[in-house]
């Protein structure tokens, strides 16, 4: 077969995405089980066959070559609301009454070369902040418990800017598959640039010498790429709508 290399993924791309896949994984996987919800890894594919908490797929492809069928026999089809992250871009579960629900691109930054500021954002400690980071990111002000104190077991660590004693903007850092996975990015003024720069500020500090990681769309990953990061790979999330 010949192969464009200009369209060929390189070596250090692949390892990359599977870096960030294999982050986001752990990271879906720890939000789970600290609702109690199980999950494992088999054939390729991260699932668990009970619905997941908002927001959180119900398998994550691990492999490009993980099929429909791998994902579609381990997870809750029986009724709407299941979710699948095809983190290759690679499946097609339309025909299993599934929509694409959006498209993203992974991201990846090297570790940061120069000393971080130091100051700036600061981890969140306690079951009581924690809540208040919450409903900071939620944007209306409400906690759901979405986000639970076992994930600091995890090594989960969710970082704070604060005015006031008040939570202004925040992400979550995940250590994981020897990076350091970021989501959940949020500025209440909505100023993205300063969030990426106070945030990777942050995770230098805390994890020298780590590569970061993470998935973004829209205006989001056009702020990630501005610090620094570059597209590697592509993914969909698909949701099931038809009952």
């Amino acid at each position: 077969m010949i192969t464009d290399p200009r369209t060929t993924p390189n070596t250090a791309t692949l390892t990359a995405v599977a870096s960030a896949v294999r982050n986001n994984a752990a990271w879906c996987d720890a939000v789970c089980r600290s609702h109690g919800v199980p999950g494992a890894v088999e054939g390729g594919v991260w699932a668990s066959p009970r619905r997941t908490p908002p927001l959180y797929p119900d398998a994550v492809t691990l492999s490009p070559d993980a099929t429909p069928d791998d994902v579609l026999a381990r997870i809750d089809v029986t009724s709407p609301g299941a979710s699948v992250k095809d983190s290759f871009g690679t499946l097609d579960l339309s025909a299993a009454g599934f929509e694409v629900l959006f498209e993203a691109r992974w991201i990846h930054r090297p570790a940061a070369e120069s000393a971080p500021r130091g100051g700036g954002w600061e981890p969140v400690e306690g079951a009581g902040r924690l809540s208040a980071w919450e409903a900071a990111w939620s944007g209306d002000g409400e906690s759901e418990g979405l986000f639970r104190p076992a994930l600091f077991d995890d090594g989960a660590v969710f970082l704070a800017a604060k005015a006031e004693d008040r939570v202004t903007a925040g992400a979550v850092a995940f250590p994981a598959a020897s990076v350091i996975g970021i989501s959940n990015l949020f500025a209440a003024d909505d100023d993205l640039d300063t969030a990426w720069s106070s945030c990777l500020d942050a995770t230098a500090r805390l994890w020298p010498g780590v590569p970061a990681v993470g998935y973004e769309h829209g205006d989001d990953l056009t702020a990630a790429l501005r610090h620094g990061f570059a597209p590697v790979g592509p993914l969909r999330v698909w949701l099931r709508t038809d009952g």
